[in-house]
């Protein structure tokens, strides 16, 4: 019995025993795991020092294609994105033409549990399908759950293009 527990500690003709071999193989996978798991911490801890302001102004499109007294549907690229964000980082946003340069620029999302609101051209209401929240064209609350008016972005005229100040998505604890 003692002559086999000597065979499996003794070293191999390379030098190195079967113990030593697993030990060592056991340390290298634990080294691999523990960078895995830790890198996209540091890059966490990290993200917080990036700048407080991301907003600038993103170009929404001509003048011409927001007429009067119209709602409509318009997009714009989210500036600050990753590579693998894909479409996710298309905003959309509701863009009300009231009259020559005045605008309102409403965020799609709800004021009560952020669903995307429709826009209802008969009725002239945003509608929320999840909890029957309704908004006035002006963006003001209507009716349902949510707490306030629809958040409006900021804009602007420029060269006959309008633009918005776009980067963040509004939530309560930080509307636009």
């Amino acid at each position: 019995m003692a002559v086999e527990a000597q065979e499996l500690n003794s070293a191999t003709p390379h030098g190195v025993s079967r113990r030593g071999f697993l030990l060592k193989l056991g340390f290298a996978l634990n080294v691999v795991a523990a960078s895995l798991v830790g890198i996209p911490v540091i890059g966490y801890v990290f993200s917080t020092f990036r700048a407080k302001d991301i907003k600038s102004w993103i170009n929404l499109g001509a003048l011409e294609t927001f007429p009067e007294n119209e709602t409509r549907l318009a997009t714009y690229r989210n500036p600050y994105t990753r590579p693998w964000d894909g479409v996710t980082a298309d905003i959309p946003c509701w863009v009300r033409r009231i009259e020559g340069e005045k605008f309102q620029v409403f965020a799609i999302n709800c004021t009560h549990l952020g669903c995307p609101v429709r826009w209802f051209k008969e009725s002239h209401l945003f509608m929320c399908p999840c909890h029957g929240g309704a908004f006035y064209e002006d963006g003001s609350h209507a009716s349902g759950p949510p707490p306030r008016g629809l958040y409006e972005y900021d804009y602007k005229v420029e060269n006959g293009k309008l633009l918005v100040k776009g980067g963040q998505l509004p939530t309560l604890s930080q509307p636009l």
